[in-house]
């Protein structure tokens, strides 16, 4: 997955200076991005502190761990059932 050119404390207070009143389009002329990656940061972590998007970053790197140990017990299970039906 690709790393972000934004820390999370970077986007928390590019999100704070917009809630201040400042123009999207503004912070993203001086930011070096898009609006329509604004948008995406604001819908994701909007309304959250830097405690709240340290555990929603904790919780997906957990998730995407959980799921690629299911797919590897998937795929053994998948071998077994067919060295099963071989021998029979």
């Amino acid at each position: 997955m690709r790393k972000s050119r934004y820390s999370d404390s970077q986007i928390l207070a590019i999100l704070k200076q917009n809630e201040a009143g400042v123009a999207v389009s503004d912070l993203c002329r001086e930011h070096g991005m898009s609006s329509a990656q604004f948008y995406k940061w604001r819908a994701k972590f909007g309304g959250m502190d830097a405690s709240m998007m340290k555990r929603l970053k904790e919780l997906e790197d957990e998730n995407r761990r959980l799921k690629k140990m299911y797919a590897e017990e998937r795929l053994k299970a998948e071998l077994r059932q067919e060295a099963l039906e071989g021998k029979l």
